[in-house]
């Protein structure tokens, strides 16, 4: 364990970028690979349990650092079952006991910000989990047929009854800032990965702080994009892989990206039937979208990334992070 934590400590500095179950899923398998991490967490978060601790105490929504925490820790299996535990009954239904363990920290330390940096040393997390900026921020979307949805929970509600592509999203206040660690840490990292995640609600938002697409471009890391293997109803309705790399760079810089990670494994029939009920289907790169890609001087990296468990299919965290610690290796030659 003291050579493996040895090997770990020298492994290439990695940015994570994005937020809910699919930047958690990846942390797994990149604390595999090195230690050097730090998880940039959105905390555009409205609805569910996040939302209700939000509006009743006035702190940032918890929920996807919570995630993101317990990804990166190292506990008992025990306790991640406490923290990840859900109350089914009485006032607390649906809450998380996580979020409340963060909210209590949050009132002991009078700060979100030392309440998940004292959080991490509760749970001997493996890196740093920050989030994307500490200021109170509301998630806008504009749609195509000009209307405005306000708030991350209802952007793929409203989305999906007005049958309308979103076109673009934005934040109140239009002035955010982001955390001086979380700036340090994009200037030094090796390779800085966005997503996966869902697209306009946990990976885009955290573009939207001031300077920071500025502060990636300008980093010496390779940048690289990890689209999700489904489309989300409201969201993402038949996007292919070129649809969320150009949304990705209409809210950046067309020269963001040097590698995009793609999936090309096929998906069980019977895995998908579930999915096709919501409206879901899988994200396909077409030859289109590879000439595109060729055009803007993004690499692709194809591989077969799925993992079902339970019927949820979900990327393969260990084979992700090993085609991302590649990338770390060729840059070091």
């Amino acid at each position: 364990m003291i050579y493996k934590n040895r090997l770990l400590s020298k492994g290439p500095k990695i940015v994570a970028i994005g937020g809910g179950t699919g930047l958690s899923i990846l942390l797994r398998g990149l604390k595999e690979y090195t230690s050097n991490i730090t998880a940039i967490v959105t905390v555009a978060d409205d609805g569910g349990g996040s939302g209700i601790l939000r509006e009743d105490l006035g702190m940032l929504p918890p929920g996807d650092i919570r995630s993101c925490l317990l990804a990166l820790a190292n506990t008992e299996p025990t306790m991640e079952k406490i923290l990840q535990y859900r109350f089914k009954e009485g006032s607390l239904k649906g809450q998380s006991f996580g979020n409340l363990f963060i909210a209590a920290m949050n009132e002991i330390y009078g700060s979100f910000e030392l309440a998940i940096k004292e959080a991490s040393n509760v749970l001997a997390v493996t890196g740093k989990v920050l989030p994307m900026t500490l200021d109170d921020v509301t998630l806008c979307a504009v749609l195509e047929n000009g209307d405005i949805v306000a708030g991350e929970s209802s952007i793929p509600l409203k989305n999906k009854e007005a049958s309308s592509r979103i076109d673009r999203i934005y934040m109140e206040p239009e002035i955010t800032y982001p955390l001086v660690e979380a700036v340090e840490a994009v200037k030094e990292a090796d390779i800085i990965v966005l997503g996966p995640g869902s697209l306009y609600t946990s990976v885009i938002p955290n573009l939207l702080v001031n300077d920071m697409v500025e502060y990636i471009c300008n980093s010496d890391a390779t940048k690289v994009y990890i689209p999700n293997v489904m489309t989300q109803p409201g969201e993402t309705d038949d996007y292919t892989v070129f649809d969320h790399v150009e949304a990705i760079l209409k809210h950046s810089c067309k020269d963001l990206l040097d590698y995009v990670i793609v999936n090309v494994e096929k998906i069980p029939e019977e895995t998908l039937e579930k999915y096709k009920e919501d409206g879901s289907k899988p994200v396909i790169l077409t030859e289109e979208d590879e000439k595109k890609l060729k055009k803007l001087n993004i690499k692709i990296i194809k591989d077969n990334l799925i993992d079902v468990k339970k019927d949820y299919i979900r990327h393969d965290s260990l084979k992700a992070s090993e085609l991302i610690f590649n990338l770390s290796k060729e840059k070091q030659r």
